[in-house]
C-alpha cells in the first residue's frame, strides 16, 4: 500500500471511496453499459474477466497507484472508480485519475464528492503540495469536469501516454496547496 497516501476508506454524504477487491470484478464490468461514452478512456473493462484484470493491474504496484472503487451510499452499489497514481512521497504530489462512472449517475454529484474526498484527504491528511489531472486533449467532457473542480489547465503534454496503436497528446492540469482552500469551498457549495 501507499504508505504516504495510505488505503483507508474516505467517505462522504453520498458516496464512499473504498480499495477494490478482486470480488469487486462483476460489478466493475456493470458499470460500462456504453463502451462509445469511453472512447477517450481505452482498456475500460465490459466484462467480469476484463475487470478482474483492470483490478489486478490497478493494484500491482500500490506504491505508485492507490485505485478506489467509488460505492453509492445508498444503495452499496459499485458505481465507478478513481484513484490516486504516479504518487510521490518525496515531492508531496500524486496525480488523480482513471476514473470512470456508471450512465446513470453521470453529471451529478458523483464525481464532485469522489474528487472532494481525495482531494481533502491529499492537501488536508497527507499534507500534499500537488495534485495533477491527465485527460486526452479532445475528451472535453473530462476537461470541462476537472476544470470545475478548481484545478488550471499547465498545457498539452505531446506524445504523452501509449493510446490504441498510437500516442495520445495529454492535457494537464494542477492544483497546488495554495489553491485547496478556495476550490474547498466552492466543491463544497457544488455537493452540497
Amino acid at each position: 500500500m501507499s504508505d504516504w497516501l495510505g488505503t483507508a476508506p474516505l467517505a462522504g454524504d453520498r458516496v464512499t471511496l473504498r480499495p477494490f477487491a478482486i470480488d469487486d470484478a462483476t460489478a466493475l464490468a456493470a458499470v460500462v453499459a456504453d463502451p462509445q461514452r469511453f472512447q477517450w478512456v481505452p482498456g475500460v473493462p465490459t466484462d467480469p474477466d476484463a475487470a478482474a484484470a483492470w483490478i489486478t493491474a490497478a493494484l500491482a504496484d500500490p506504491q505508485r497507484r492507490v485505485a478506489y472503487a467509488v460505492v453509492d451510499n445508498n444503495d452499496g452499489r459499485l458505481i465507478g472508480t478513481t484513484s490516486y497514481y504516479d504518487i510521490d512521497p518525496v515531492t508531496l504530489s500524486t496525480a488523480i485519475g482513471y476514473t470512470f462512472y456508471a450512465d446513470d449517475v453521470q453529471g451529478t454529484a458523483v464525481n464532485p464528492t469522489a474528487k472532494y474526498l481525495l482531494m481533502r484527504h491529499a492537501f488536508e491528511d497527507c499534507g500534499a503540495v500537488r495534485l495533477v489531472w491527465h485527460t486526452h486533449e479532445n475528451n472535453a467532457r473530462s476537461r470541462a469536469a476537472i476544470g470545475k473542480l478548481g484545478a488550471t489547465f499547465e498545457g498539452l503534454l505531446r506524445k504523452h501516454r501509449r493510446f490504441g496503436d498510437g500516442w495520445r497528446t495529454t492535457a494537464q492540469f494542477a492544483m497546488v496547496d495554495n489553491d485547496w482552500p478556495n476550490a474547498k469551498v466552492r466543491l463544497q457549495q457544488r455537493i452540497s
